[in-house]
């Protein structure tokens, strides 16, 4: 029952994110913003932490491999994923991002010589065409030049780096870190890394009053991230990172039934069957966690 919460809350909460990201671009730079946005999700982890006297110590020896999560997973995939919206529409943005399924199975498959399930392959494929059928209107007139080009690179490159990150992310969970302890210090470290990086490149170091601007923030860094990253990095444990990663499938099922409602978004047959293509490959992806799931509710 716990992997089945703590899939939905992810789903939920990142499916989302997708309009209060809107609402950063703008007036505050990426880099600061995201250094903002990590920085505020590290002090509420923190104080969590010494609030329900929980572990927050990381011992030395594994604390190379928290900053290089920190680096890969709360900065670096971040800027460039923004970069690439700058140049190609979200709804490419969620094609592309959706190949983060097959990219975990083959890093896993590197990293952790783990076997690569022909299951979760088929679940990636139906997943991609699916969300290709979504936003089909999109992905019929993209044209590979220029921009474009430039736009579909940084968000590929920002899945590959989201990918390391979950390596590292899984390798640390793999050695009983606590999770609270792991994001806190990670997310810390991913501000700083903004921070700088912010200051390398001359960014302004503003701050928007406005009030679209401050709630978007603070949705960001609370539940989108202190609280989604403490059910990612849970699940990576449980059900390894291929399938984790399958839920970045249906973060545009989630975006699109928000639309529905705020911005009369209108479904057609092409959009509606590639839902149905998603969550038939969800099924198949979570399949072989029935057992696990059964376990828990009878616990």
């Amino acid at each position: 029952m716990q992997v089945i919460f703590l899939y939905a809350i992810l789903v939920l909460i990142w499916g989302s994110t997708w309009a209060a990201i809107h609402f950063q671009l703008g007036t505050v730079p990426v880099e600061v913003s995201v250094a903002y946005r990590f920085t505020i999700a590290s002090i509420v982890l923190f104080a969590w932490a010494l609030l329900t006297k929980r572990r927050i110590l990381i011992p030395r020896r594994h604390y190379p491999m928290i900053v290089l999560q920190g680096l890969l997973l709360f900065s670096a995939n971040y800027y460039l994923v923004y970069y690439g919206t700058a140049f190609i529409t979200t709804g490419l943005v969620a094609v592309i991002f959706s190949s983060l399924v097959l990219i975990n199975a083959v890093n896993e498959r590197i990293f952790f010589k783990t076997p690569i399930d022909r299951s979760i392959v088929i679940a990636a494929t139906l997943g991609l065409m699916g969300i290709a059928l979504i936003f089909w209107p999109e992905v019929s007139q993209l044209h590979m030049r220029g921009d474009t080009l430039r736009g579909f690179g940084f968000v590929l490159l920002s899945v590959f780096i989201a990918s390391l990150g979950n390596m590292t992310a899984f390798a640390n969970t793999g050695k009983n870190l606590p999770v609270v302890a792991v994001n806190a210090h990670g997310m810390m470290w991913g501000a700083m890394v903004s921070y700088s990086l912010a200051w390398m490149l001359g960014r302004d170091f503003v701050f928007s009053t406005e009030p679209s601007y401050v709630w978007s923030l603070l949705y960001l860094a609370i539940p989108g991230s202190a609280i989604a990253f403490g059910c990612y990095l849970a699940l990576l444990h449980r059900i390894g990172s291929a399938r984790t990663a399958y839920s970045s499938v249906l973060f545009p099922v989630v975006a699109l039934t928000i639309s529905t409602f705020i911005e009369d978004y209108h479904w057609s047959i092409m959009s509606a069957s590639g839902v149905l293509l998603t969550l038939g490959g969800n099924y198949l992806a979570l399949a072989r966690t029935h057992k696990i799931m059964k376990s828990e509710i009878l616990a």
